[in-house]
Formats: structure tokens, C-alpha cells, sequence
């Protein structure tokens, strides 16, 4: 049975505040801030228990590998070296899954399989160095090649940051949908990350039916305002589309489409009088889970920040009195993954699938939950500050922790 899992990125034992991706206001705001990575990690763990009583599936990834010894000899940084190629080399942010790939289910393709292409992340040097890892562990999830393909990433040419740029709509997760790619263009003061062409080649690779795509260019007044990705100012789920006023270029040519296309979409625009581009952005209220709970009702899971924001939170409220097709608002905490520019969506990769074709070790219940969080307890640190980055003691004590939790997991091929 087809159902949509969302599979989130456990935060690793490295989380620091390195304020490595400029475009993403909080992130850069939060530099050089200490962070609290065994807090971080099971903030995440939370996140998913609480998604995991709503009766929603959910699965998650590992931390990637790190330090990254490969990165800073590839760059020859031995010795006394740029203090920036260290902290990329210990980046955390592979905890962003949606960042992982981007994702096709089996109802849209036209071999019957889902498609998975893993996201080649260039522009941001730090995450680009994350791919062949995060390739390598999606291929040990979804191994089974009669209902899963796992594609390696579109040439470099072309940046793709996967599934934070795409969303999918249809009348339910399990009937064909139709798939709308946004890219951006360059030439502000911030990169767009995603190109049009890799989107392109993926839905090509993907086999997706042309009639049935969508690309559409983000506003670049969002782009310029902090909103690096896409699901920073949108979000879809099933036939409903939550967004943003000014989150797209040609809102009305996009809406169109849409309604052309999937004749039942409901479209919930946030006009900006009511929150502004920057309010958006700032709470990461668009960074938000958009989910239907096993009663058919759909749900949106926001991070507090967005709960706690004034304007938001009155349009929340009135939002859910209303007789729109969200019924819920759903707080999570979140802080320290906020704090570096990630909320509750950034979390997660949604894939539609049947639970039972993928590694059992790697959907949650609750013993396993307990299971991630003693591990985290006992082996992630507590605080890291950025004067700690590149200490021999510290990056022992993060190589042991990840391959604690692998050990605990069985997992330990990707050790």
C-alpha cells in the first residue's frame, strides 16, 4: 500500500553554527553562535515522535560522515589552512533532507518505479561535498530495484537542491500527481540554487509525463529577502498549495497551470498585508509540515517561532475558523535547527512508498526512538563553539558517536 513517509535527517554529532550559506538569514545571524548538538538531535527525535503518534510514517537518515578528511585533502588544507575549509569539512547540514534528492513516486513514472535523484548541491561549497555519502545511504534504503530507482546527481553544470525545490499535488499520495519544479535566477546579492535544466533532466530521467509537470520560476524579490529554497515560502500536500503571496514570478501563470492541470487544487495564499515577506521568512511559517492524519483531515506542523509570531499566528487562527482545507496548526520545537536556517519541512524527505519494500531499518516506532535517543544521550556532544572546530579530541568524539548510533542500528556498512 502506498502511503507518503517522510524520512528525517537525524542531526549529527558535528551541529555547529559556522554560518557557511549566505542567502540563509538565520543561519549567517547565528555565526560564530555555540551550539548544543545532543539538544539539536533530539529536538529531531521529538519532531518525529510527535509526527509518529499523529499515525504518520516516518523513517529517517542517518548523519552523514564527518569531519570530511576527503574534502580538505582534495583542497590540500594540511596544516594551518583557511579556518572556513575546516568547517565545511565538519558541516551538519546533511540533517536537511530535504535537501536529499528529489523524489518521483511510482504513480508518475512511467516504469512504475520511484524515482530518486540525488541532489548535487554545488553552489554552497559545504554541501557539496555531500552527495556521494547521502547517494550511498539512499541506495541501502530503498535497495529494492523492482519498486525503487536511485539515480546518481545531474552534472555539476546545472545545481540542484533537490525536493526543497519541488512539490507534488494530486487528489491523494497514492493517485498520479502532477510535479512542479521551481527554479530560480541568478543576479541578485544572493545565489538561486536551483537551476531550470537540472529540474529538466530530472523529471526526464525520472520518466515523468511532460503534460503533467510544472516549472515555474521563484520571485527573485523572495530570493533576495532569504528565501534560499522554495519551501521557505511554499508548500503542497495532496491538492492543497500553501503559500506566499510573492513567492513566485508569475504567481497567476503558475496558478493557472495548476488548476488546468489538478482541476480539484485548492490554493491558500498568505497575501502580504497580512504577513510579510519577511515575517514568512523570519518564522519559517511555509517551512512547515503539510500533511493528511489518518482521519483525512490536513494538518500543517509549524515551527514555534512561527507559533509565536504575532501576525502569523493571527492569520493562523483565522485560517483554521475559517472552512479552508487545513483544519490544523501543530507546533514543534525546533530551535537549534532553526537557529541555522532549517525548520520542521527542511527536516524531512517525503517519499511515497510502500513501507514494507523499504529497509526495516530505517522506518521509526517507538522502541527505536529510545534507542536514538539514548544513543544521542550518551554519545553526542553537548555544546560545540566554533573556536572547538578542528579539535583532534572533538572530531574523535563525533567519529565515535555516529558510528555508535550505526552499531546500534546494525547499520554498520555505512560506518
Amino acid at each position: 500500500m502506498l502511503r507518503e513517509i517522510n524520512f528525517d535527517g537525524i542531526v549529527g554529532p558535528s551541529h555547529n553554527y559556522a554560518g557557511l550559506s549566505l542567502g540563509n538569514l538565520a543561519a549567517t545571524r547565528h555565526a560564530g553562535d555555540t551550539a548544543f548538538p545532543r539538544e539539536a538531535a533530539l529536538q529531531g527525535v521529538a519532531k518525529m515522535r510527535h509526527n509518529m503518534r499523529l499515525g504518520l510514517a516516518q523513517g529517517f537518515l542517518l548523519p552523514l560522515p564527518r569531519p570530511n578528511p576527503g574534502f580538505l585533502a582534495d583542497v590540500c588544507a594540511v596544516g594551518d589552512f583557511d579556518p572556513a575549509l575546516t568547517a565545511m569539512a565538519w558541516s551538519a547540514s546533511s540533517m536537511w533532507t530535504a535537501n536529499a534528492a528529489t523524489v518521483s513516486p511510482a504513480p508518475d513514472t512511467e516504469d512504475g518505479r520511484c524515482h530518486l535523484t540525488v541532489a548535487n548541491l554545488v553552489t554552497m561549497p559545504h554541501r557539496s561535498i555531500e552527495w556521494p555519502d547521502t547517494l550511498r545511504q539512499l541506495r541501502t534504503i530503498f535497495a529494492d530495484s523492482a519498486h525503487f530507482a536511485v539515480h546518481g546527481p545531474v552534472p555539476p553544470t546545472f545545481g540542484d537542491e533537490g525536493a526543497a525545490n519541488h512539490m507534488r499535488m494530486g487528489v491523494s499520495h497514492g493517485e498520479p500527481g502532477i510535479e512542479i519544479f521551481i527554479y530560480g535566477r541568478p543576479g541578485g546579492r544572493f545565489p538561486a540554487r536551483q537551476h531550470e535544466q537540472a529540474f529538466r533532466a530530472i523529471a526526464r530521467r525520472h520518466g515523468l509525463d511532460h503534460a503533467r509537470c510544472i516549472f515555474a520560476e521563484q520571485a527573485p524579490a523572495a530570493i533576495e529577502a532569504g528565501a534560499f529554497h522554495n519551501d521557505v515560502v511554499a508548500v503542497a500536500n495532496e491538492n492543497v498549495l500553501f503559500c506566499h503571496e510573492q513567492a513566485f514570478a508569475d504567481r497567476d501563470a503558475l496558478f493557472a497551470a495548476i488548476r488546468e492541470k489538478l482541476p480539484a487544487a485548492q490554493i491558500v495564499e498568505v497575501p502580504a498585508s497580512a504577513v510579510s515577506l519577511a515575517e514568512a521568512i523570519s518564522s519559517y511559517l511555509f517551512n512547515a509540515q503539510l500533511v493528511t492524519l489518518p482521519e483525512g483531515v490536513q494538518a500543517l506542523i509549524v515551527p514555534t517561532e512561527a507559533w509565536e509570531n504575532k501576525p502569523v499566528r493571527a492569520f493562523l487562527d483565522a485560517m483554521i475558523q475559517g472552512n479552508g482545507p487545513i483544519r490544523k496548526v501543530l507546533p514543534v520545537d525546533v530551535r537549534q535547527s532553526m537557529a541555522n536556517g532549517g525548520g520542521p519541512a527542511c527536516l524531512r524527505l517525503r517519499v511515497v512508498a510502500d513501507p514494507a519494500r523499504i529497509d526495516p531499518r530505517f522506518m521509526l516506532d517507538e522502541d527505536k526512538a529510545g534507542l536514538l535517543e539514548s544513543v544521542i544521550r550518551s554519545h553526542w556532544p553537548e555544546r560545540i563553539s566554533s573556536a572547538e572546530i578542528g579539535s583532534e579530541a572533538l572530531a574523535d568524539q563525533v567519529r565515535d558517536a555516529r558510528q555508535a548510533l550505526c552499531e546500534a542500528l546494525d547499520l554498520k556498512e555505512l560506518g
